[in-house]
């Protein structure tokens, strides 16, 4: 989970007051994709409106819980950023739409491994809607039918293209029974 938090043991990353503490089942990995994804997410945040200052002057805390399985694997980094603007714009993103997927500091989504697995739990989930990065397209065209079924894919490239689907209003666009090839934002 994600709250804003103070007080002492907070590091200072990247400027301001606002900062970043993880704790739980968190590898090395996943602890500097959240570094990455905070200092993505002020970045974009100030891009959207630039007199949101939440993610530079309040303290975050990231924890994922004992009873989860230990995360150690670069596929967060979306659904993190995803989190950050959500506490910091008061808005909530969409509960039928799943993410994956790694981003780099200029906003890359980065392909990952898994989407198979990822998949099935979003089904078992309920989710209609799963972004997945661009570049693993493939995967979920190889994907059976049978798990493609009900669940609609939207790819993506850059971050941006993730918040245009998470934080969508309306119905989002399908092109097939099947699942969506891909989308343009």
């Amino acid at each position: 989970g994600l709250a804003g938090h103070g007080g002492e043991g907070s590091n200072n990353r990247g400027g301001g007051n606002g900062s970043i503490r993880t704790t739980g089942q968190l590898g090395d990995v996943m602890r500097e994709s959240s570094l990455i994804a905070h200092t993505f997410a002020r970045n974009f945040l100030h891009a959207m409106d630039p007199t949101n200052d939440m993610l530079e002057r309040t303290p975050l805390h990231l924890h994922v819980p004992e009873g989860a399985t230990p995360k150690d694997g670069p596929s967060a980094g979306v659904t993190m950023v995803t989190s950050m603007l959500s506490v910091a714009t008061a808005t909530a993103p969409r509960s039928d739409v799943a993410m994956t997927g790694e981003v780099t500091l200029t906003g890359r989504v980065l392909p990952v491994g898994g989407i198979k697995e990822k998949v099935i739990a979003a089904r078992r989930a309920g989710v209609s809607h799963v972004v997945l990065p661009k570049a693993n397209e493939r995967d979920w065209t190889e994907l059976p039918d049978n798990l493609r079924a009900g669940v609609h894919a939207h790819f993506a490239d850059k971050y941006a293209d993730v918040h245009a689907i998470a934080f969508a209003t309306g119905e989002l666009p399908c092109t097939s029974d099947v699942g969506v090839e891909a989308a343009e934002y």
